[in-house]
Formats: structure tokens, C-alpha cells, sequence
């Protein structure tokens, strides 16, 4: 009898505790967030990139009704950053920028990551993403894709492409270009766009590749030359300047996507009030004009799904690993 008792009651309290966590859950989807929301951005502040993040963040903060604060946390191509929002606790009040970097390209260029983007993050949407601009010093000879690879076959290593370190955006496009044209040019390290172009414009490196709207002012101005766009369509940021469809490269096709996350495990009501916010603030007029004036692509109702986002990373992180081990291309400068 005595065991009959204590049988009933360890059912009791389990039936009990699964009461309070339900009603704990409940209350957490009612009142979350109560704090603020801290948005890691794992580059340093200023870039293209960052710009979107904070005009994104402070256009979710009508739906969440709380703050969208920005953490800057560079280094190692954006992995630690990342690698902090992963340790993060599962609360929503941590989520992570990332892209093609980050979330595809790190897998095959650090051997000890410490994630795996596939399975560590929640996807919570696409944001932007941006055509890829293949640009060179103004007295460059080649003045579109034909000429340029012709150029480049013939100067092979004695040609400088000048990048933002290893793994990123424009070394993966000046990879592939390389692989797409067959030659081997010498590549540059830099720590950012800006001391890149500098260079280029002092006549120090020859070429680069980079997000249309961190060079299309310089390009537009003459100061650097446009050699070809790698999208599918003209940019009127640069109008002049060719696709690479029109140059007969449709395998040249890069752009430079960017997508919020947040850690595994985050509550399901968590995660449809951060998706919700994304797509609001997606939503939002002044917003886009904002993304738009970054030369930025803003993503369909579809490609704003988070399976979208998740198909995307899947992919991404097989494209690029291609081009990673046919060029040899290590996480070292």
C-alpha cells in the first residue's frame, strides 16, 4: 500500500512540474522580450555589412518592443564572433549576423571551427544580399571581362588581386574568377575595403572583387574601373559596367547574402517572434529605401523563409567548398 502511495505521488509531482514548465513556457512566449536584444555582428564596425545589420536591428524593435543593440566582435573572419553568439544561452536575447563567410565558406577553411552552421543555428531569415563587382585600378588595359582574363592569362602571378583576407567575399569571387578564367594571379591581403582601394588607386595592386555598394561611388567616379558585374542584371549604380551573362561568363555569378540566426535549442514561440521581426522590419518602407540606397537586394516573401535560409547555408557551404580546395585557398593570409 505504502508503495501504491508513493507510486501516485512521484506521478503527481511530474504531472505537476510538466504543469509549471507549460505554464513558464506560456508566460515566456507572452512576455518575451523583456530586455533588450543583442545582435552580434562579427566584423568591425562601419562596413557595408554592419550598416545593414544596425538599419535591420533598429527596424525590428516596433515588433519586439524592446531594443535591437549591435555587438561588434571581429576577428578570424568573423568565427569568433559567431562562435560567441553558438555559447550563447538559447533565449532569443543573442542572435547572430552571418554569411557566405561565416555560415559557409569557415567550414572548409578552419579545420577546428568550433560550429557547424548547419546544425548550431537556428535560421531566422534572409536579410540583403548584393551583387559582386569585379573591379581594377583606373589605368588597368582590360576594360571588360574579355579583355581582363586575356590579361590575366598572359601576366599570371606577376598580377596582384588585392582581398579582405582569406575566406572572405572577395577572395572566394577573385577564386573563382581565377578557376572560371584559368589563371593564377598573386593575391593581397588587406584588412578592409577601404585600404584596398586606397592601394589601387596609389597603383600598388591591380584588381579586386567586392560588394557592389562599397565600391560603385569610386567606380562611378572614375576613380577605379568597373570591369564586370557579377549578377544577372546591370546595376544602375553603375550602369555602364557589364554582366557577366553579357560577357559570356554565366558562371560568374556571386552575391554576398546576409541572414540573422540565433543558437539551437531557442524556444519555438522565441523563434516565430524574432522571425516575425525580421520580416516586419523587412516590411518596413523607410527600411528598404535604407538597404536599397546600400546597392542591397532586398529578399522575397520566399527566400525570407527560414528554410530558405537553411537550403541556402547547405548549398553555399558545398559551392565554396569547391573553390576552397581547387584553389588551395587556406585560412592563413
Amino acid at each position: 500500500m505504502t508503495r501504491i502511495v508513493a507510486i501516485r505521488r512521484n506521478q503527481f509531482l511530474a504531472a505537476l512540474s510538466a504543469l509549471f514548465v507549460a505554464a513558464a513556457s506560456a508566460a515566456s512566449a507572452q512576455t518575451y522580450p523583456t530586455r533588450p536584444v543583442t545582435l552580434i555582428v562579427p566584423f568591425a564596425p562601419g562596413a557595408a555589412a554592419d550598416s545593414t545589420a544596425r538599419i535591420v536591428g533598429e527596424a525590428m524593435r516596433p515588433s519586439l518592443g524592446q531594443t535591437v543593440v549591435v555587438e561588434n566582435m571581429p576577428g578570424a573572419g568573423g568565427t569568433i564572433g559567431t562562435l560567441r553568439a553558438k555559447r550563447a544561452p538559447p533565449d532569443g536575447y543573442t542572435i547572430v549576423f552571418g554569411h557566405v563567410g561565416t555560415q559557409a565558406a569557415a567550414v572548409s577553411l578552419y579545420p577546428a571551427l568550433g560550429y557547424d552552421p548547419r546544425v548550431d543555428f537556428e535560421p531566422l531569415g534572409l536579410v540583403a544580399s548584393a551583387p559582386i563587382l569585379l573591379y581594377a585600378r583606373k589605368d588597368f588595359p582590360a576594360s571588360n571581362l574579355r579583355e581582363f582574363i586575356a590579361y590575366a592569362r598572359t601576366r599570371g602571378p606577376a598580377l596582384n588581386a588585392a582581398h579582405n583576407g582569406a575566406g572572405s567575399i572577395p577572395h572566394l569571387s577573385c577564386a573563382m574568377l581565377a578557376s572560371i578564367g584559368g589563371f593564377t594571379p598573386t593575391y593581397v591581403p588587406y584588412r578592409g575595403t577601404g585600404p584596398v582601394m586606397n592601394d589601387m588607386m596609389g597603383g600598388n595592386v591591380d584588381y579586386s572583387c567586392d560588394i557592389l555598394s562599397s565600391v560603385s561611388q569610386q567606380v562611378a567616379a572614375g576613380a577605379l574601373k568597373g570591369i564586370v558585374l557579377a549578377g544577372p542584371v546591370r546595376s544602375p549604380a553603375v550602369p555602364a559596367v557589364e554582366t557577366a551573362v553579357e560577357a559570356g561568363a554565366p558562371d560568374f555569378q556571386v552575391k554576398a547574402w546576409i541572414g540573422f540566426f540565433a543558437p539551437k535549442g531557442t524556444p519555438p514561440e522565441v523563434l516565430a517572434a524574432l522571425r516575425a521581426a525580421v520580416s516586419a522590419a523587412l516590411d518596413d518602407p523607410r527600411t528598404r529605401a535604407r538597404l536599397a540606397e546600400l546597392g542591397s537586394d532586398l529578399p522575397s516573401l520566399e527566400e525570407r523563409r527560414p528554410d530558405y535560409l537553411a537550403s541556402l547555408v547547405a548549398s553555399e557551404i558545398e559551392r565554396w567548398g569547391k573553390v576552397i580546395r581547387e584553389q588551395g585557398i587556406t585560412a592563413a593570409p
